[in-house]
């Protein structure tokens, strides 16, 4: 394994709030020094980092790479290429894949298949429930096992409370996390677009605000009963964001995600019935974006993910409400963070954070800080750095995102994974 020299960068710890040019020294994997190197080392490679923001790699708690069982060749390779590319050095895969992630040799198949392309590190979201049908659950323990490191039900629903209880109380015995969609399927069944003035002008069928409050309410009464810890995903709404305030001044061990799709779009951006704009949940008014933008800011959302989805023509190229939900996201996953800190007049650390420091610390990874003896998963970029979302320059296989076109600042220049350069940008 090379020893690296990073030299002259502007290092920003969103742990420490450190922000200063100096240089990093790593070697076996870890950060071994910090202004002046080990005694003993010499680098068998330096990279010139004047010009460049150096940050902790960035954790995206939600992306799906279509394996095991994706149909298409190389699509875990080109995701993660794709991954690298947009500065992630680790990713949550969700358990809605085919099939489903709900057997110890499928999750091991995955990490193996991850780990030999030495790109990004994948991290499994086990199936709650064996193919993710909401009747019977999974042997999570051995799931956690096989290196799963939370559970969920991705978007399948969950109807019967029993099973629910169940598996909560089954996840507290274990101090196992589950990650849960807050959606009522009744109340959400059929609808496509939020209940509001945009899809009634529209004619699309909406799904009410009630659909996602009434869900939370029932965890966290489950929570309180249980002692369950639950990782709400893809908060969005103002009533949402405020529910999940009030639960964590009560004492509850809750955390929340918004994907950044909904950090910055609201349902007028659906446009003339725009598929690329047709997601899960659906984008909500413009007042629930400011509350999730505000939420990021107070802390009561915990980070920030991509909610990567690579979608083919023939899932997206219909009517919008027959369309696919999901958009590409690795790739403009830092950009897009980066605009709303600077929207926000954040620090830059406090901006980075969402995406590096805080999901690293609820996946219990080591990661997301630049001290010394920490694993080397660094994002290099270059903050002044202007560039066009063309979907075909993308490297996902995906090329669908309502950011088409979008004029971005901030362009990953190097991305280190183990110490080792995973991605190094063209010149």
């Amino acid at each position: 394994m090379k020893r690296i020299a990073i030299v002259n960068a502007r290092l920003v710890d969103p742990v420490s709030g450190l922000e200063a040019i100096d240089h990093l020294y790593l070697a076996d994997g870890q950060i071994v020094g910090r202004t002046a190197p080990p005694p003993g080392f010499q680098a068998d490679e330096t990279i010139d980092g004047k010009g460049l923001i150096c940050c902790p790699g960035l954790v995206d708690l939600s992306a799906r790479l279509g394996e095991p069982g994706g149909e298409q060749k190389r699509r875990l390779q080109s995701e993660l290429a794709a991954a690298v590319a947009g500065g992630i050095t680790a990713l949550c895969c969700p358990p809605d894949t085919d099939p489903n992630l709900d057997e110890p040799g499928l999750v091991q198949m995955l990490k193996s298949r991850a780990d030999a392309l030495k790109l990004a590190q994948v991290y499994p979201i086990g199936a709650l429930t064996r193919g993710l049908t909401g009747q019977e659950l999974t042997e999570m323990a051995e799931l956690r096992d096989a290196g799963c490191v939370a559970f969920s039900q991705a978007d399948a629903p969950l109807t019967d409370h029993r099973v629910l209880f169940r598996a909560m109380q089954y996840a507290a015995t274990f101090d196992l996390p589950l990650r849960l969609r807050p959606q009522d399927a009744t109340l959400a069944a059929g609808g496509v677009a939020h209940d509001g003035e945009v899809a009634t002008r529209l004619g699309l069928p909406g799904i009410p605000t009630i659909a996602e409050t009434i869900s939370i309410s029932t965890l966290i009464i489950l929570m309180k009963e249980t002692g369950a810890r639950v990782h709400l995903e893809r908060l969005s709404s103002r009533e949402g964001v405020e529910m999940v305030y009030a639960a964590k001044r009560f004492g509850l061990p809750i955390t929340c995600d918004v994907s950044i799709n909904h950090v910055h779009l609201a349902d007028i951006d659906i446009g003339y019935f725009d598929t690329s704009a047709r997601l899960n949940p659906p984008l909500r008014s413009t007042s629930d974006r400011e509350a999730i933008q505000q939420g990021l800011v107070d802390g009561t959302i915990d980070a920030i993910c991509s909610d990567h989805c690579p979608i083919e023509d023939d899932d997206k190229l219909l009517p919008f409400g027959e369309a696919r939900p999901g958009a590409t996201g690795l790739e403009l996953l830092l950009p897009l963070t980066l605009a709303w800190g600077a929207h926000k007049r954040l620090p830059l650390a406090a901006a980075l954070a969402p995406i590096t420091a805080h999901p690293a610390r609820l996946l219990g990874l080591p990661t997301g800080a630049l001290n010394v003896g920490r694993p080397a998963d660094l994002c290099l970029f270059d903050a002044e750095a202007v560039w066009r979302a063309n979907p075909e320059e993308l490297l996902s296989q995906g090329k669908y995102t309502p950011f088409a076109g979008m004029e971005l600042h901030g362009k990953v220049r190097y991305t280190l994974v183990g110490g080792t350069v995973a991605y190094r940008a063209p010149r």
